[in-house]
């Protein structure tokens, strides 16, 4: 079934009435000649220009890439408004392996359909873009980030994503046990890919006991490999259940935390740098309701957009640190908000950020 425009009636019922709906915007772009099918959705610009990655990926459907753009874009703005920056959430799909699909001329095809927006949504790198991509798309757009430094960006924004899910588990720990410190504490990681390896080394360097599991082998054999104290389970399952475990750190795939995984965690606190760590709402709850602290994934690894959003600006390293370091406050203030209203972490914090963003919206003049 189709709508009087062609499309797919469901992908329209997704843009207008569905719990992922309520954006701006929604672009679909087509280039016939590169082979370019792409989603760009900006959720809001109530706090600035729309600022989110370029996702490369081979869904099973348009429907699939339309609903991942939305949800994923709904979830910059939030992130950015906890962040504290001017901007707010966007995000773009490519639709195709990136293996196989991506071209020079896809990319150059996809930065004029960015630069068409004119500067209301800002692109950076995601799953299956990497900096090198977007110095490509940069030739076409001024409104790219995650450049490498060679062509005035700010590289790899991993390290001071790690840096920032460390910063929200020494909150966590200071709301919990009353200290900060992560000495000795027992702290396992699940993903020590791009972020898991560099947080590997702040708990570490603190004096944690590190246990890791990665799909990977060679992930974690990189790991042994420099660090021989550190010890390695055989998956996540095992992880979640190592008995004496104080904090879990999920740091690869989304939906790290459902009905199953929630009810078998030994941990006290759940810190990490996945996105989208909640299977579903409910499962916040469960975690409350079983007295693990959970502290929000799009609060605590906001440290890679804090660095691409002062990219704009001119990247200064040590002021990207500086204000990826504030994740400690935010951290503990959510928690606070949520002892205060009687409501888990993630509820409090998505209350914060919809009170900025609504604040926002109503200072703009109306058209």
């Amino acid at each position: 079934m189709t709508d009087v425009t062609g499309a797919a009636a469901d992908v329209l019922h997704t843009l207008f009435h569905s719990d992922q709906g309520g954006h701006e915007q929604v672009v679909l772009c087509q280039d016939r000649k590169s082979g370019l099918k792409a989603v760009i959705a900006l959720h809001s610009t109530a706090l600035g220009p729309a600022l989110g990655g370029t996702r490369f990926y081979p869904y099973a459907s348009e429907q699939e890439a339309v609903a991942d753009a939305l949800n994923l874009a709904r979830g910059m703005s939030y992130k950015n408004a906890m962040a504290g920056l001017d901007h707010g959430g966007g995000k773009a799909v490519i639709i195709g392996d990136p293996e196989r699909d991506k071209s020079e001329e896809l990319l150059l095809a996809y930065g004029r359909f960015v630069a068409s927006l004119g500067g209301r949504y800002v692109t950076a790198c995601d799953v299956g873009t990497y900096v090198a991509d977007m110095d490509v798309v940069a030739r076409e757009c001024r409104w790219t980030t995650g450049r490498s430094p060679e062509n005035g960006g700010a590289g790899d924004s991993s390290v001071l994503t790690a840096f920032g899910v460390y910063q929200g588990m020494r909150a966590s720990a200071q709301h919990l046990w009353g200290d900060p410190s992560l000495r000795d504490r027992r702290i396992g990681v699940a993903g020590v890919g791009k972020v898991g390896h560099h947080l590997v080394e702040h708990l570490l360097e603190e004096g944690a006991e590190v246990l890791i599991t990665d799909v990977r082998q060679e992930a974690v054999e990189r790991i042994a490999g420099r660090h021989p104290a550190v010890s390695a389970v055989a998956d996540t399952d095992t992880l979640i259940r190592t008995e004496g475990l104080d904090i879990y750190a999920p740091c690869a795939l989304g939906g790290a935390l459902n009905d199953v995984s929630v009810l078998a965690l030994t941990a006290r606190i759940v810190c990490g740098a996945a996105n989208n760590q909640l299977e579903h709402p409910g499962v916040e709850k469960d975690l409350a309701d079983r007295g693990i602290l959970y502290a929000p994934d799009y609060v605590v690894n906001a440290g890679g957009v804090i660095q691409v959003a002062d990219e704009l600006h001119g990247f200064d390293f040590e002021r990207c640190r500086a204000k990826a370091a504030k994740i400690f406050d935010t951290t503990l203030a959510i928690f606070a908000r949520a002892k205060e209203d009687g409501i888990p972490p993630a509820a409090a914090a998505d209350r914060i950020a919809e009170q900025r963003m609504h604040e926002a919206a109503a200072r703009k003049p109306a058209h």
